[in-house]
This record gives C-alpha cells, sequence and structure tokens, in this order.
C-alpha cells in the first residue's frame, strides 16, 4: 500500500509526527518514506510492507496528512502501475524531461576513443538539434584482453565537449560504484558542464549491490538494461531494485535477447515488449537498436536493419533511442561493425521522426474509438 502525503508536507508539523506514530504502531508493518523533489514542489510518498491486506482503504486515507492511497496490486511497488493509481510517469533531469510520452535520441559512441572523434560527434549532434548522446568511458568485455574504455581519464575532456556543444545529458555505463564517484568528481572539476544518466549494461542487471549504489544516490538518474539471459520479470526487478533504494528516475531498455533464435541479428530483437513495460510499470522506455542488430546490414528496399527495428520500436511507443555512431566506424575500439556514420545521422532523425508521427497518428486513432464506442454503449445502455 502507498500513502501519498499532501504536497510540500510540513515534516516537522503535529501531524507528520502523529502519521509516523500510527504507522510504527501497525503489527507486522514496516513503512520507507519517498520525496520526489519536483521543481514547484515535493512530493512525499510513505510505502507500507508488510501485511498490508487488512488495512482499510478509507482508514488510512482519514490519517493526517495523508492526500491519497494506493493499493499495491502488481509485483513492482515503486515503479509499477496499479489500480487507481494516478502518480506521474515522468522525470527532468537538467533540463530534459523523460517520460512515457516523450521520446529522446541518445545518438553517440559506444566506447570513447579520442578527443577528435568525440568533438566531431557533439558538433554533429548539435548541428541536429540533438541535445543527448551516449559516450562509453567504462565498457565491460567478454574478452579480458579487449579494450575496457579510457576510464576516468577521459572524462574532465568529454564533459567539457559536452558543455561546448549543448549536450544536456549524457547516457553512461557503470561497472562498478567507484565510477559513480570519479563521475561525480569529473563533473565537479569541470564546472558540471552537463549532466550524467547512469547506464547499467546487461552484464550488470543482476549485480545487486551495483543496482543498491546507484539506487542509493539521488544525483543522476538511471538508465537499466534488460538482461540478455534473463526474464522480462526478473529485468523489471531489478529496476525495482534501484527504485527501492531512493532512486525512482529510472529509464528502462530494451536490448535484445542473446540466443541464436535472432540469427543473423546479433540479438534477438525484443521490441514487441515496449507497450508491455509501459503497461506494467511507469519507466520510460528505451530502445538500443544497434546491439539489438550488431551489424550494418541493409534490406534491398534500402533501409538498414538498423532502422527498421528503431522504427519498429518508436512505433510501438519507445520514448529513448540508444544508437551508435562514430566518425571513422573502421577504427572504432568497440563494436565498429554496427556504428552508423555521421553522415547518417539526418538521415535516421528524420526516419525516427516519421516514425513518432505514425505512433502519434495511430495513438489518436485509439482515442477517437474509445471515445466513440464508449459512447455507443452509453447509448444502448441509456435506451
Amino acid at each position: 500500500m502507498i500513502l501519498i502525503l499532501s504536497p510540500d508536507v510540513d515534516k516537522h508539523s503535529a501531524d507528520y509526527r502523529q502519521l509516523l506514530e500510527h504507522l510504527a504502531q501497525l503489527p507486522g508493518i514496516q513503512y520507507r518514506i519517498h520525496e520526489e523533489h519536483g521543481a514547484r514542489q515535493v512530493l512525499t510518498e510513505v510505502y507500507l510492507i508488510g501485511e498490508t491486506a487488512a488495512l482499510s482503504t478509507e482508514e488510512m486515507r482519514s490519517l493526517p496528512c495523508v492526500e491519497r492511497v494506493v493499493r499495491v496490486s502488481e509485483e513492482y511497488r515503486i515503479l509499477g502501475r496499479h489500480k487507481d493509481d494516478s502518480r506521474p510517469t515522468e522525470f527532468e533531469y537538467n533540463g530534459v524531461r523523460f517520460g512515457q510520452d516523450t521520446l529522446h535520441v541518445f545518438a553517440g559512441l559506444c566506447a570513447v576513443d579520442t578527443p577528435e572523434h568525440v568533438e566531431q560527434m557533439m558538433r554533429a549532434l548539435r548541428d541536429n538539434g540533438q541535445v543527448c548522446t551516449r559516450m562509453g568511458a567504462y565498457k565491460p568485455r567478454t574478452n579480458p584482453y579487449s579494450f575496457q574504455g579510457h576510464g576516468k581519464t577521459c572524462l574532465p575532456w568529454v564533459f567539457e565537449l559536452a558543455g561546448k556543444y549543448g549536450i544536456k545529458v549524457i547516457a553512461m555505463e557503470v561497472t562498478h560504484e567507484s565510477h559513480i564517484d570519479e563521475i561525480n568528481q569529473a563533473l565537479h572539476v569541470t564546472g558540471n558542464p552537463t549532466g550524467v544518466m547512469l547506464q547499467i549494461g546487461t552484464r550488470n542487471t543482476q549485480n545487486f549491490e551495483l543496482l543498491k549504489s546507484v539506487g542509493r544516490q539521488k544525483t543522476f538518474p538511471a538508465l537499466l538494461k534488460r538482461g540478455f539471459g534473463i526474464t522480462l520479470e526478473e529485468s523489471l526487478n531489478a529496476a525495482e531494485y534501484l527504485a527501492s533504494e531512493g532512486n525512482r528516475k529510472v529509464v528502462f531498455a530494451l536490448r535484445g535477447m542473446k540466443t541464436n533464435m535472432g540469427d543473423p541479428h546479433r540479438n534477438f530483437v525484443d521490441f514487441a515488449h515496449v507497450p508491455v513495460v509501459k503497461r506494467l510499470t511507469r519507466m520510460p522506455v528505451c530502445i538500443d537498436p544497434s546491439h539489438s542488430v550488431g551489424s550494418r546490414a541493409q534490406a534491398p528496399d534500402g533501409l538498414l536493419d538498423i532502422f527498421h527495428v528503431t522504427a519498429q520500436a518508436v512505433i510501438a511507443g519507445a520514448n529513448m533511442v540508444l544508437v551508435d555512431f562514430h566518425p571513422d566506424p573502421p577504427t572504432a575500439l568497440v563494436d565498429g561493425p554496427q556504428a552508423l556514420r555521421l553522415d547518417e545521422l539526418a538521415w535516421f532523425l528524420e526516419d525516427v521522426r516519421i516514425a513518432r508521427q505514425a505512433y502519434e497518428q495511430r495513438s489518436l486513432l485509439a482515442r477517437e474509438y474509445q471515445r466513440t464506442d464508449t459512447g455507443t454503449k452509453s447509448s444502448a445502455q441509456s435506451s
């Protein structure tokens, strides 16, 4: 059960103390308090954990400071959608809004290599009206002898270049809690010229200590990739780990499933789960076409497979696209064969725009049909 308190509730008031005292006396019930700091107000939610079935919704609603009560009906207590649950499905970070109704493209280098390539990438993004990118400083690799990223040494100049070209959010993978401190320190030293979304890769989806570390910090939002060999439910529970530690600014990423059933693609594309994740949770949904397809294969219609699967996900309502680009793919230190070229950026963005327009038209059609259907049913019942 979730108690949603009145906005900007006074934590020092007698009513608030009375509420906590009452909750502390409930047998078999523990509670956690989560605060969401918005631009204009602070929202406080109290999560009741334990034998809550016997609690009366009406009685809990009558407690001091309580504005609404949501009875949890699904497994994902914090991030899930529940009956009569109208909590927001969005968050804002560094001037960029992320929600189930937005769409942002994070095009960039899978792995940072040289300052020249990073600057070329960011200049191209700025020239095409983009404010988000992906930049890999820490790269977990299957082969221990493969390039594993420049790490903290590249962070200062990556962040400075981001500020120079107006990049507001960088998706950057972390594999250890020390990386969070290194990113924080580099941002501080460079004057916080940009923002970072901490990416948890598919290999670390069930690295629960890393999930807790990213969840405990409130500075950066998180991008959690689905685990490559586990169920969707298990991956969504990994996202719930982040939220249960206090960080609810979470985007869930689909990146394909590791199975030869997806051949010749690198992974089996799972983008049909975009609407499923949006139905089960309140998280924005990201897709990663580059790591799903894994190549620059081109269909007879002239469109690359990466373009096709991106469009399929965007038409299904995806809210974020994480895609590999590189100024010179043959020299890329990681995943060069799947990287798109800078001269393809404008084409890719226009193709995404067309797909998004199709999604919006489909959504409008659905709303019109539902209104018509509701009206027909009401007329039938009244007659």
